[in-house]
């Protein structure tokens, strides 16, 4: 059976790198996206380097070529999510297209969150392809434990969309790595304070010193 390719946009940075590899190390064929196809290529190198002997199957592309993925994941930083989704709207046509930026802000000492059109990161994107099937969803996982593969992320990963197709595969996809558990939070409309709830969860790992993730009580496994 052929292998699920994922393409990650933007998948230079922590969030993106982080998702990137650890699909890769749960069986899914990456396609690493940037502006740049040789930054996306140095990245490649840095992960295939890190986890050398794990057989990760991990390419580098621009995302242009990323985006001719099975699945999509937009990993850019928010105010650049738009504009990436813009360029490769028609590669995007028909697909499941997985948003997972904040749009957050660095205030004096802690973090706020910013209300983008829409309400939303993932409900702009929707907006601006609207013949996409957008869900939302890895807004809480710590990019730092997500790009160690040598340990499972326990986290619940909230997942909203519009399309109910969208939220099975998502929600297909999270449950296929170790220890995440998805849940299905509803409408698009959800992803506003999904996205929000990000600037708490900073500023308690801030004050705490720690990597705080999401886990829900009273939800059967």
């Amino acid at each position: 059976m052929r292998r699920v390719r994922i393409g990650v946009l933007g998948a230079t940075g922590p969030a993106g790198s982080g998702l990137a590899v650890r699909l890769a190390a749960n069986g899914y064929d990456v396609v690493i996206g940037s502006r740049s196809k040789y930054r996306a290529m140095e990245v490649r190198d840095q992960l295939l380097e890190r986890w050398d002997g794990r057989g990760l199957h991990i390419d580098a592309t621009d995302n242009q070529g990323a985006a001719t993925a099975d699945i999509v994941v937009i990993a850019t930083p928010w105010d650049a999510a738009t504009s990436t989704a813009l360029q490769v709207q028609r590669q995007l046509e028909g697909k499941v297209v997985i948003s997972m930026c904040n749009a957050l802000a660095r205030v004096g000492p802690e973090f706020q969150p910013l209300v983008p059109p829409r309400g939303s990161v993932a409900g702009n994107i929707q907006a601006v392809l609207p013949k996409a099937r957008v869900a939302a969803a890895f807004h809480h996982v710590p990019a730092k434990e997500l790009g160690d593969i040598s340990e499972a992320v326990e986290s619940d990963v909230l997942v909203c969309s519009d399309h109910p197709s969208a939220t099975e595969v998502t929600c297909e996809l999270v449950a296929n790595l170790p220890a995440l558990r998805p849940l299905d939070a509803g409408q698009l409309s959800n992803a506003a304070p999904i996205e929000a709830f990000a600037a708490v969860l900073l500023q308690l790992n801030i004050r705490y010193r720690t990597r705080a993730a999401v886990r829900f009580t009273g939800i059967g496994s």
